[in-house]
């Protein structure tokens, strides 16, 4: 099982560039990175107690651009997987976003992993003129066109809400045959996604379920019924914490995957944060 970290990087943070180093000096595999391009003042959504709860945390309205930051952070690394947990989909261009997406993957040398997410926030759709409830569809739609213009010398794609016309895009990606596409999202409709059209699923939690071998069950249960390899699919989860016991559940369940969060107020706590992860990844790996 690989562990690594996610984080919300911000303007009043460690640069992702250094920390990407701390992170890959500590023995972590990926360091995946946060979006969130605006958050609108007047707010009507409610910050979701799977996330936290109660007031929007300030870094909610300061991360970098993700693809940005993956950039730094694979230019200073030779080692971790970089990408998104998660990118927000339906808010983005689906042309200009397989373009950075292929441009990180490339430059890092293959080391970039696509995590994308449906969004919970309904407050930052409007700006971006899209129908909250049309966001799964949306993101759907959206990586078919990304895989098209990864995989294609000539892609096109006609959809119920996107049309591509045949159309050149280099360059491609250097993992084949694209970039691991996951899908972030708790709930029984996330997953039902992932299984169907992604290359994997990792929520944030997994307490809707019994434990997380069931949940790592009933995911590949939905996979195989949608006409899928399950085995070809990975299972993860991006925690805010972690311990002991619950990376040794994970580890039981045969996840492929940990990114735990690392958010702190000041670099000497983000230090000392990643530190405590890094012996407790040791301790249940050796």
């Amino acid at each position: 099982m690989r562990v690594g970290v996610f984080t919300f990087a911000t303007d009043r943070d460690m640069a992702p560039g250094r920390f990407a180093v701390e992170v890959e000096n500590r023995g972590f595999d990926a360091l995946m990175f946060t979006e969130h391009s605006h958050i609108p003042v007047a707010r009507e959504t409610p910050y979701p107690e799977v996330y936290g709860g109660g007031v929007l945390p300030d870094f909610y309205q300061r991360t970098y651009d993700p693809f940005v930051a993956c950039a730094f952070a694979a230019a200073s690394t030779s080692r971790i997987r970089i990408g998104t947990a998660v990118c927000l989909l339906a808010l983005r261009d689906a042309v200009h976003t397989a373009k950075e997406v292929a441009s990180v993957d490339r430059l890092s040398g293959g080391r970039f992993v696509f995590g994308v997410g449906f969004g919970w926030n309904r407050d930052e759709f409007p700006t971006h003129g899209v129908d909250f409830r049309s966001r799964h569809a949306l993101v759907e739609e959206k990586v078919a066109v990304l895989r098209a213009l990864w995989t294609q010398e000539v892609a096109s794609f006609d959809g119920a809400h996107l049309r591509l016309q045949p159309s050149w895009a280099w360059p491609k990606p250097v993992s084949v045959p694209h970039p691991p596409v996951l899908v972030g999202g708790n709930g029984p409709r996330s997953m039902r996604h992932a299984a169907r059209w992604a290359d994997g699923w990792f929520p944030t939690s997994m307490a809707g379920y019994d434990s997380p071998a069931a949940a790592v069950r009933e995911f590949r249960e939905l996979a195989e019924q949608a006409g899928r390899d399950p085995a070809a699919l990975t299972v993860g989860v991006a925690p805010a914490s972690l311990d002991e016991t619950s990376l040794a559940s994970y580890l039981d369940a045969g996840l492929d995957h940990v990114d735990v969060a690392c958010v702190a107020g000041s670099d000497d706590a983000l230090l000392t944060q990643l530190d405590d992860y890094a012996v407790l990844r040791e301790k249940a790996l050796s």
